[in-house]
C-alpha cells in the first residue's frame, strides 16, 4: 500500500479486513488498479466509505453487496459469472483465438505470395542462365 494512507482501526481484525476490502476492490477511474493501488479521489472515497463501513461492524459480504448494489459487478476484480459478465470472463480468450486466427492467415497469405514470386524468379534465373527462352509469348 505505497502511497495509500492506511486506515487506523482499534481492531486488527477490522484492520485486516479492510486491507483485504482494499486489495479485491477495483478502482472505477482506472479500471487496472485495486483501491489500494489508486490514487484517484473516487477511490480514496471508496476507502473511506469501506473504513466507514467496518467500523460499523459491517461484514465482508455486506460490504462487497454495498458495493456492488452501487457501482455494478465491474467493482469486483473477481465478477461473478452472470450472463452480462460474461465478455468479463471469455472476452480474453475470444481476443486470443480471433488474434491466433488472423496471425495464422497472414503467414499463410504471406508464404504463398513468397513462393509465387520465387517461382517467376527462379523462371527467369534459368532463362537467363541458358540463354533460353521460356516464355511461351511469341512477338
Amino acid at each position: 500500500m505505497a502511497g495509500i494512507e492506511f486506515a487506523e482501526f482499534d481492531d486488527p481484525e477490522q484492520a485486516e479486513l479492510y486491507k483485504i476490502m482494499v486489495d479485491e476492490l477495483r478502482c472505477l477511474v482506472c479500471q487496472n488498479q485495486n483501491l489500494a493501488d489508486s490514487n484517484a479521489p473516487l477511490a480514496k472515497d471508496l476507502r473511506n466509505e469501506i473504513q466507514k463501513m467496518i467500523k460499523q461492524g459491517n461484514s465482508r459480504d455486506e460490504i462487497v453487496d454495498f458495493m456492488v448494489a452501487r457501482y455494478g459487478d465491474f467493482v469486483l476484480y473477481r465478477p461473478p459469472f452472470k450472463a452480462y459478465t460474461l465478455i468479463l470472463w471469455l472476452g480474453p480468450f475470444i481476443g486470443l483465438v480471433l488474434a491466433i486466427y488472423i496471425l495464422i492467415n497472414i503467414i499463410r497469405s504471406r508464404s504463398t505470395q513468397q513462393s509465387d514470386e520465387i517461382s517467376e524468379l527462379d523462371k527467369q534465373r534459368v532463362s537467363d542462365l541458358f540463354g533460353t527462352n521460356t516464355r511461351t509469348d511469341k512477338k
